[in-house]
């Protein structure tokens, strides 16, 4: 009791233990506000570790392995990432056909357009053509008969300038160069509907190659006409719009020789031919043409 007597207050205070040896008071009344703070400070510390250690157990949980896979997920997962390209692979091949289709029923509409165009324009230009053979018919017997040629010169004049002409075939083939020169033939899957159109197209070239002989033909005719005809005579036999009208007295031709004549008439004999060739060929488009409409439009289902 003595020694206890003896010690130093302030000693005392210096060596009061630790945290983690002082015993929790069991009532408020034991409680020193030094001892109040420490035991608060240890609560916080146990608080913060304990949440750290519940963070870390979620963190772990979230994070643990769910197995290794084996070689069936592997393919179910190949499998279906294989259909999923596959299906989209089929419907943009799908959409690309659909609209293939549209262009060739297009393509196929203005086709037809164009062939109805040119079944005007050849019965026009096979009126024109019969016309000029009929008329070169007349002067070819005329120049070969001598007996008519007297009572028949305003005759001469008449078919001289009208029997030779000929306005070229003006037909329209805007889509079909198209679909040759643009690749899109291949647009159209029936090779018997591109065989079909091809014929008829493969007819134009003939046509274009008679023109240019007539026109060659034409320019021999002139010369020779040249020796003939009184070309002031020719002038006034011209009507109303270039109409040529026909002499109304039979007026006297520049020579009657007969020679001259003969060569004068043949050239109206080549020129008759290649007319002839002409019109045979129109015939054939006119045909050709009326077919393949009615074979499109039955084909594609066209009105």
């Amino acid at each position: 009791m003595e020694e206890n007597k003896n010690i130093n207050p302030k000693q005392t205070a210096e060596n009061i233990p630790e945290v983690e040896h002082i015993e929790t008071p069991t009532s408020k009344e034991e409680i020193t506000p030094s001892e109040e703070n420490i035991l608060h400070q240890k609560e916080t510390i146990e608080t913060t570790n304990t949440a750290k250690e519940n963070d870390m157990e979620v963190h772990h949980h979230t994070h643990a392995p769910h197995g290794k896979k084996n070689w069936k997920s592997y393919f179910w997962e190949f499998l279906m990432l294989f259909l999923a390209v596959f299906c989209g692979f089929l419907a943009e091949y799908q959409l690309e056909h659909v609209i293939e289709h549209q262009r060739e029923k297009q393509y196929i509409e203005s086709l037809v357009a164009d062939l109805k165009s040119d079944q005007e324009v050849l019965s026009t230009h096979i009126e024109h053509v019969k016309n000029g053979l009929s008329m070169m018919d007349s002067m070819i017997n005329i120049l070969n008969t001598p007996a008519q040629l007297k009572n028949n010169t305003a005759n001469l004049y008449f078919f001289a300038r009208l029997a030779p002409r000929l306005s070229p075939l003006s037909t329209n083939n805007r889509t079909f160069e198209q679909l040759k020169n643009s690749g899109n033939f291949r647009l159209i899957r029936n090779l018997n509907t591109s065989n079909k159109i091809m014929t008829y197209y493969e007819k134009f070239p003939l046509t274009r190659l008679l023109e240019s002989v007539n026109e060659t033909e034409f320019t021999e005719y002139k010369k020779a006409a040249a020796k003939i005809f009184d070309p002031m005579l020719f002038l006034n036999s011209e009507g109303l719009n270039d109409e040529i009208k026909r002499l109304n007295y039979n007026p006297a031709l520049r020579t009657t020789d007969n020679e001259l004549l003969r060569e004068f008439s043949i050239f109206a004999v080549y020129m008759h031919g290649t007319k002839k060739g002409m019109l045979t060929n129109d015939e054939i488009l006119k045909i050709t043409g009326a077919e393949l409409i009615a074979y499109l439009q039955k084909e594609y289902h066209l009105e």
